[in-house]
């Protein structure tokens, strides 16, 4: 669990925030007299906008009359018409990693794991509510009291999931997970102590000898992050495909195919789930396949995946510990709907699981390897793991187990 610090958190004056609203709403008023001004390109209609911005500020004085007060707010303004508002800034700071919107008043921000409230807030739920409409209006999505949750994707790639009310008690709930723009460097996570030199050999040479990998753990623990890392490891000439809920995934590979599932459209309809993915992708000659995460019936035809010809393929699950990962392949299993006894399953998860490595995020907000298990076999229905590394205590590196 990320720990959260407090800092000096200054909304805006009363007085300016007033001011805001009724310069946004004269803004918005004036925009619309503009003839032709929905079918307007972005370029066009942002020049059109702050003309009128500046046209209303002559009209509805600023209670803050100096000229870098008065800049900020006007650029504000100009966000929150036409950009993503506070999103703007938050978006662009890359020592930021996930943007947590709890009201159009409250913003959290993590940084390096740890948790902070930022002073940067929306003018209003109804801003708040137009910005998510945007995100999601590009993808064919919506958001409203008949589908009040969507999950979309930034054009940077950054996943969003919104709630609105009346699912949302407090008002339109936010969450932004952002992703390193640069490829993971190896170097960087053996500095942040995440692995250490020896962990990392023994992690190349499975991936090099086809070795099969769950990578486990909580949320936001860098399942994803060293998901990315191991698919470093696999030979260029490899081809790959990788099926996602939300592609989150950043290989570089020459022979990579990358499949993304689809939601259902407004009408409930068109959904392609990841299991309808993975299916086609056994179609297609894959040497290795790469799940971004497991978390229903796909369990069962991954396995049968890795038993059946595409041994180092790799994908992350939701798990306390590398046994209850197993455990909880189990339970994914089961939910393919197909009739097979439980002896089956574990029969197949005990013959295509090699490794399962848990992630783990410690209370100062740093990520870490914090056990390498290998599935060594299954008696009596129980399965045998030999624990080859595990880490010394919350915050320091892995240590081989000999």
């Amino acid at each position: 669990m990320a720990s959260i610090q407090n800092v000096s958190h200054t909304p805006l004056p009363t007085a300016t925030l007033s001011w805001q609203q009724k310069l946004q709403q004269r803004v918005l008023f004036l925009l619309k007299q503009e003839p032709n001004s929905a079918h307007l390109s972005e370029a066009v209609l942002r020049t059109t906008v702050t003309t009128l911005i500046d046209q209303a500020l002559k009209e509805i004085a600023p209670p803050i009359s100096t000229p870098h007060i008065y800049e900020k707010q006007k650029q504000r303004l100009l966000d929150e018409l036409l950009g993503l508002g506070p999103l703007e800034a938050l978006l662009k700071d890359e020592s930021i990693t996930e943007i947590m919107v709890n009201h159009y008043e409250e913003v959290y921000v993590e940084r390096a794991g740890v948790l902070a409230l930022h002073p940067l807030t929306f003018s209003s739920e109804h801003t708040l509510r137009n910005i998510v409409e945007r995100i999601v209006a590009p993808l064919g999505r919506r958001i409203d009291e008949a589908c009040p949750i969507v999950d979309a994707r930034l054009p940077d790639g950054s996943r969003v999931h919104a709630i609105i009310p009346p699912l949302s008690l407090r008002g339109t709930a936010l969450t932004i997970r952002k992703f390193p723009k640069k490829p993971i460097d190896v170097h960087a996570m053996i500095a942040s102590s995440t692995l250490n030199q020896s962990l990392l050999e023994y992690l190349n040479t499975a991936i090099s000898e086809h070795k099969n990998i769950i990578i486990s753990g909580g949320t936001s623990t860098g399942k994803t992050t060293l998901l990315n890392l191991l698919a470093q490891f696999i030979p260029d000439k490899t081809r790959v495909i990788t099926i996602e809920e939300a592609a989150e995934l950043q290989l570089q590979h020459a022979h990579l195919i990358r499949l993304e599932a689809r939601p259902p459209n407004t009408e409930g309809k068109g959904e392609i789930t990841v299991r309808e993915l993975l299916r086609n992708a056994l179609r297609m000659r894959p040497d290795r396949i790469i799940i971004g995460e497991c978390r229903g019936g796909e369990a069962l035809d991954i396995l049968q995946a890795m038993n059946t010809g595409h041994a180092g393929s790799l994908t992350t699950l939701h798990a306390n510990s590398p046994l209850d990962a197993l455990t909880r392949l189990e339970t994914m299993s089961m939910m393919a709907n197909i009739p097979l006894p439980l002896a089956a399953i574990r029969a197949q998860i005990a013959s295509a699981i090699d490794i399962v490595i848990h992630m783990q995020r410690c209370q100062n907000g740093q990520r870490i390897v914090s056990a390498v298990h290998q599935l060594c076999d299954l008696k009596e229905g129980t399965f045998l793991t030999q624990p080859l590394f595990q880490s010394t205590n919350r915050t320091a590196q892995t240590r081989h187990v000999h």
